[in-house]
Order: C-alpha cells, then structure tokens, then sequence
C-alpha cells in the first residue's frame, strides 16, 4: 500500500481507502462488512469513510460495531464523519440539519456515539450551507478541535470560491481552516480536480479524499447490458444515480475504455481506479465494494499505476472526451 500526506498536514492516508456509502446497511450486514473492512485493513487500508446522512446513521452504527469488535490499535486508523443533511429523513426538524454550530456540535457527538470512538480523526461540512456564516462553522470546528472531539476538519463538494472564504476566515480569526476536501472525481467528472482546484491546491495546500472512482459502478462496464438486480443502481431511492449515469454516449465510451482495459491486461475498474490516483493532488480515493472479489479486484489497482504512460493517457482522453480546459492565465 501506498500512503500519501493529506495536503500540508502531516497526516498519512492509504491511497487507497474504504468508505460505506450506498453498501452499508443498504446492500451489505455486519458479517459482510467485518469481512470487509478486515479485508481492507490486512492490505494497507487505513482510513474508513463515513457520514450521518449514510443510511440515516445506520452505517455509522454498523462500522462502530466492527471497529469495536476488531479491537485494533486506534492510533492504526482514520475514521471520518460528515455533517449537513442529518440522518433523520423527512422527520428532521430545524436544527436537525446544516451547518449551524448547534447542528455540527450534535452531529459530532452522535457520530462519535454510533462509531463507538473517543475522537473522529477527520470531520466534515458535507455541503456548503448559505444560511450560515463562514466565521461559525470555522469557530465551530475549532471548538471540536481544541475539545479533543476531532482532529481535522474539512468540506465536501464545496465550490473553490467557498473554500478560498473559509481559508479567508481562519485567517481572520487565527483559526485552523479546512485541511481536505471531498469531491467526487473520475473519468466522467474532472472540473473540479482539474480545474477548479488548481489554485487551492498550489496556494492553500489541501488534501482530497476522493469518492465515486469508479462513477457509481458506470467505470466497471456491468452496466453496459442492463442494470443488475443487485447493484447500487437497481436500490429504492437511487433512481438519480441511474438517470444521470446510464446516457448511452457513457456507455459507449466505457466499452471502449474496457477495449483498453483489455490491451493493457487489467481490469476496467483497476484502470479507471488507477486513472484517480494517479493525480498527485488525489490523497485517496474511496472505494466502495459488496463482494470480497470486487475490493480484492480494485486493491489491484496501484500494479496498474505504471501502465499509465503518456501514450495510454492520451488515448483514455480520446476515449472518453472528458477532459476540461484548463485556462493558462
């Protein structure tokens, strides 16, 4: 395994990580993910990504549970959550969701009660809320901070602008300001990693904690004849992820992506896995398994990394048309 420093902190996470959303609870037991999660762990695997909103706090429960039964070294692993929608569903109150101090303050205590921790090594806004200053939610993380509650805080799928006001703030107050962010990156989704973020990441120095490698399973190819009964894009309620992922354009590109996959003599989830992490600014990317043979396929991924020569970039670029212009001034 590889381990890379989280932006400028001096944190290391396995480029590889393993996160719950979508499978636990919703696809997967407790059986199932101790396998899991003890699958990863053994090969290098050290940092487990999770949130309130992830089956409405079930999935935290569930990792609590493996965690506290595993027993291993706390110091051996990482353990984040996510704060913003709740984990009430429709029945959430006011102050049940957000980024208000109330909310963030509540939301760490749950999070630490269901993942059975004294301390969550990273915590993040999930989104960014408009309804809230900036100066609170960074004071509001800092109080967790100095209270010994979390270590690190981040964002997820904030705009660079936001992250530039947060970083702005921190400043201002002589705060700690956000260390990582969470966006989704892969083959289909490149503005941020490769555009947007550029000046963060030369100025600000944050670390990414990747989610959605693979595009929802879309970069795996089993949905190029259907949709199978028992992927995430068959599930009750992920009918957008289905909409917005099976454009037969996609599904044409990821055939022929799987044409290379086959030239090269790997596995089209590797190549595509591969593809992120080769992207110094990629802390680590999130994967997402049901079945011991898929982790075991994706872990494959970094004996992939040296295939990926000017020559085979070139041609992934011609394959898929995603890639986003990035201005020179």
């Amino acid at each position: 395994m590889e381990y890379r420093r989280m932006g400028k902190t001096g944190l290391q996470l396995s480029v590889l990580s393993f996160g719950s959303w979508v499978t636990f609870a919703r696809q997967t037991d407790d059986q199932q993910n101790d396998r899991l999660m003890s699958l990863a762990y053994d090969a290098g695997i050290n940092f487990f990504d999770n949130a309130e909103v992830y089956s409405n706090g079930l999935s935290e429960e569930m990792m609590g549970r493996i965690l506290k039964q595993k027993d291993w070294d706390r110091s051996s692993y990482v353990v984040s959550s996510k704060a913003f929608f709740g984990w009430k569903g429709a029945d959430k109150k006011p102050n049940q969701h957000g980024l208000s101090r109330k909310h963030l303050t509540e939301a760490c205590h749950e999070a630490l009660t269901r993942l059975q921790v004294e301390y969550l090594d990273l915590y993040y806004c999930h989104r960014p809320d408009k309804n809230v200053p900036v100066e609170e939610v960074v004071r509001t993380m800092n109080t967790l901070i100095q209270q010994g509650k979390i270590l690190y805080w981040g964002t997820s799928e904030w705009s660079a602008a936001e992250i530039v006001e947060a970083h702005a703030a921190a400043g201002r107050l002589g705060l700690e300001a956000p260390a990582v962010e969470q966006p989704e990156y892969n083959l289909f989704n490149r503005q941020k990693m490769e555009a947007d973020y550029l000046t963060i990441f030369k100025n600000l120095g944050m670390g990414t904690t990747i989610w959605s490698p693979l595009a929802s399973g879309l970069l795996t190819g089993k949905y190029n004849n259907g949709i199978p009964e028992d992927s995430r894009l068959a599930l009750e309620g992920y009918g957008w992820l289905k909409d917005r992922a099976l454009a037969q354009d996609k599904l044409n590109r990821v055939e022929e992506l799987g044409k290379l996959a086959v030239q090269l003599g790997v596995s089209l989830p590797t190549l595509a896995i591969a593809w992120c992490v080769r992207n110094p600014n990629v802390t680590t990317a999130i994967l997402g398994a049901t079945k011991e043979s898929q982790l075991l396929e994706n872990l494959k991924a970094l004996e992939v990394l040296p295939l990926l020569t000017p020559e085979v970039l070139t041609q992934i670029n011609d394959i898929m048309q995603t890639k986003p212009f990035v201005s020179e001034y």
